[in-house]
C-alpha cells in the first residue's frame, strides 16, 4: 500500500470541500461512513487507480472538509456530490459508498439516475432499522457534553489506546475498534461532534435507522447493484444483506468471512476484487426516462416490515472466497 494521494480542495457554496482524486478510466466515486473520511479507502484506493478514476472525498462535516452549521442530511449529501462531480467535470460515477456514506449512494442514485451507472453499497445504512447502540446514543440530549469530558486529552489517549490494543488482538468481534478508536479521537473537535450529531439525527432516532430503501428498491432494476458485508459486522447486521438480496433480488450480494464493518480494510484484496469483477461483468445504467417513469408507476417495493424481517428469499447472497 502506497501514500495516499495529495488531498485537493474545493469551494462550493461557500464550503471547502476536501478530496483526493487519482487514477484514469471510468469514474469510480468511494463515499466514507459517519465519522471517518477519505482515508478509509487508503487499503484499496491505490489498487482500485489501476483500473478508474477514483474520487474519494470528505463529506461536509468530516475530515478536512469544512464543518459548517449546515444540511446533513443524506440528500444534502448527495447534492453536494452532484456538485463536486460537476466542479471536477465528471459526468457519470459508479458510486460506492460505505456504511452511512452507502445511503447516500443510495439517495444519489434515487436523485440523479442519469449520472450513476452502478452502486456498490458496503456495510450500508438503510437496507433495515438495527443499529449499534453506540451509534443511536450519539442523538441523545447531553451528547455534546457528555462526548466533550470523554475526549479529554487524559481519558480519550487512555480510551483509544485501550481500543487499538484490542482490535491488535486479531479477534474478529473486536477488529472495528481501531477504526472506532479513529472516530472517537475526531470527536475532540467540538464542530465534529456536532456535525456527527446533526447527521446522525437525520437518520436514526431512538428506534433505530429511520431511512430505508425498501419502498425505492425496485428502482434498481434499471441499475446494477453489488452489496458487500462483512460476516462478523457488530455495527450494522450482516443479515442486511439478505434484506437486500429480498429487496433487489438483481443484486449481487457478498458477504466477507472473517470480516467486521469495514470489509475493504479486512480485506483489501478481496473487496478489490469484488469491485473489477462487478464493473466487468455488468454495463453501465443507462438512463431513460420513460423507462423510469414505467418503474414509478407500475413498480411494487416489497414492504419494508417483510424486508427487514428477512422473510424474502435470499438465495443471491453468497459468501466471497467460501466456495460458494
Amino acid at each position: 500500500m502506497g501514500d495516499m494521494p495529495e488531498l485537493e480542495f474545493v469551494e462550493i457554496h461557500g464550503h471547502r470541500r476536501a478530496f483526493v482524486r487519482v487514477g484514469s478510466g471510468p469514474a469510480l466515486l468511494l463515499l466514507h461512513g459517519l465519522g471517518c473520511d477519505h482515508t478509509t479507502w487508503s487499503p484499496v484506493i491505490e489498487s482500485l487507480a489501476t483500473r478508474y478514476t477514483v474520487i474519494a472525498p470528505d463529506l461536509l462535516g468530516h475530515g478536512s472538509s469544512d464543518k459548517p452549521r449546515a444540511d446533513y442530511s443524506v440528500g444534502g449529501y448527495a447534492n453536494g456530490m452532484r456538485d463536486l462531480l460537476t466542479v471536477l467535470g465528471i459526468e457519470q460515477v459508479t458510486v460506492v459508498g460505505h456504511s452511512f456514506g452507502g445511503g447516500v449512494a443510495m439517495q444519489f442514485a434515487y436523485q440523479f439516475p442519469e449520472r450513476t451507472e452502478r452502486l456498490v453499497l458496503v456495510s450500508s445504512g438503510g437496507l433495515g432499522p438495527e443499529v449499534s447502540p453506540a451509534i443511536r446514543a450519539i442523538t441523545t440530549p447531553g451528547f455534546q457534553q457528555v462526548m466533550g469530558l470523554l475526549t479529554l486529552p487524559g481519558i480519550r489517549h487512555v480510551s483509544t489506546a485501550g481500543m487499538r490494543a484490542l482490535a491488535a488482538t486479531g479477534k474478529v468481534s473486536l477488529r472495528d475498534l481501531a477504526e472506532v478508536a479513529e472516530i472517537y479521537d475526531s470527536f475532540k473537535d467540538r464542530r465534529s461532534r456536532a456535525a456527527i450529531r446533526h447527521v446522525v439525527r437525520a437518520v436514526v432516532d431512538w428506534k433505530g435507522q429511520i431511512i430505508s430503501m425498501s419502498d425505492r428498491a425496485y428502482l434498481t432494476d434499471a441499475m446494477p447493484m453489488c452489496v458487500v458485508w462483512g460476516r462478523h459486522d457488530t455495527t450494522i447486521p450482516v443479515r442486511h444483506a439478505s434484506n437486500a438480496a429480498a429487496l433487489a433480488p438483481t443484486a449481487r450480494i457478498e458477504v466477507i468471512p472473517n470480516s467486521g464493518h469495514f470489509p475493504h480494510k479486512d480485506h483489501p484484496q478481496r473487496f478489490v476484487k469484488i469491485i473489477n469483477e462487478f464493473i466487468r461483468s455488468t454495463e453501465p445504467a443507462s438512463y431513460d426516462r420513460d423507462r423510469w417513469r414505467e418503474l414509478l408507476e407500475t413498480g411494487a417495493a416489497i414492504e419494508p416490515a417483510e424486508a427487514q424481517a428477512g422473510n424474502a428469499p435470499v438465495s443471491p447472497v453468497r459468501a466471497f472466497g467460501a466456495g460458494a
